[in-house]
């Protein structure tokens, strides 16, 4: 059994949460894969996988097995990127994470020069507002906002996003503009719901120098951005999001930014990656996003 072959698959198999899907991107059949992992199940002596019709997800076992495969996979491709007689092109598989709104802003508009330029990088690019543990899932990087909790994971800060209350003409012109916090209460509101913990989150305001944050009653509440800015664009009611999402509707007119004077203190975006997986490849592609999203957002 070529054991690197075997983690290679049993790696992918997990990230793709399907041996059909593993074997596409892999370019082998579905019944090598299925035989592949049953050898190495027999090899270890114990099952790493439990496999249902529906549902495929790791046993104890697997769940160490994929940490050590993951770590092994990722030495061998920095020895490999290091020595490398082509020292400009750095190469390998990233799994990216990253909030939904910057990927299809910044990031998708500009794979194409990412990939004139870094032709032997292939990137995993997953769009989601779902905060993810980046050594569990065996995310390679990820952006995320808002202040960092402690971690061994290293950040490279990008920029910093606003966040603003918003409203549509439509709504305005039906409840009128709010023209202090307090008057809020009397107003509708869309709440957004955190994948962390699946409550709404507080609204943020800056009131005196202040910051101040506060629940706010709603009838509608949902957990995706692109669902919630359709909300605000709906006129269902009022909605607070960054300014880079909201910034397009802004200039369009059908969005209008209230409380202004009220806003909150921007918070950071940052790049963040584990010190462990820190290949040429990742290292190349963290490089370049930082370069290209600090151009996009303010500082």
């Amino acid at each position: 059994m070529d054991k690197l072959q075997a983690m290679t698959t049993f790696v992918r198999v997990v990230e793709a949460r399907s041996f059909s899907k593993a074997a596409e991107t892999l370019s082998m059949p579905r019944s090598s894969v299925t035989t592949m992992i049953k050898n190495l199940e027999a090899y270890l002596g114990t099952p790493l996988l439990r496999r249902s019709t529906r549902s495929l997800s790791l046993t104890e076992a697997g769940e160490r097995y994929l940490a050590s495969c993951q770590a092994i996979l990722a030495d061998i491709d920095s020895a490999e990127s290091d020595v490398s007689v082509r020292t400009n092109a750095p190469r390998g598989r990233i799994r990216v994470d990253m909030p939904g709104v910057i990927g299809r802003s910044i990031i998708v508009p500009r794979l194409r020069e990412f990939e004139a330029q870094y032709p032997d990088i292939e990137l995993v690019l997953g769009l989601s507002d779902r905060p993810s543990d980046l050594i569990y899932e065996g995310i390679d990087c990820a952006i995320r906002t808002g202040v960092l909790a402690d971690s061994a994971l290293v950040a490279r800060r990008l920029g910093q996003l606003t966040w603003l209350t918003c409203a549509s003409p439509r709504y305005l012109r039906q409840y009128g503009e709010p023209e202090s916090i307090a008057a809020l209460a009397n107003h509708r509101t869309i709440n957004y719901l955190s994948n962390a913990t699946g409550r709404p989150l507080d609204w943020r305001f800056r009131v005196n120098g202040e910051n101040l944050e506060m629940p706010m009653r709603s009838r509608f509440a949902v957990n995706e951005t692109e669902a919630y800015l359709q909300c605000g664009l709906e006129g269902l009611g009022l909605i607070q999001l960054s300014e880079f999402a909201a910034s397009v509707y802004l200039r369009s007119g059908r969005l209008k930014e209230v409380l202004s004077s009220a806003r909150c203190a921007p918070v950071p975006i940052s790049i963040v990656y584990p010190q462990a997986r820190a290949t040429v490849a990742i290292r190349t592609f963290v490089d370049w996003v930082v370069a290209i999203v600090r151009s996009d957002l303010p500082q």
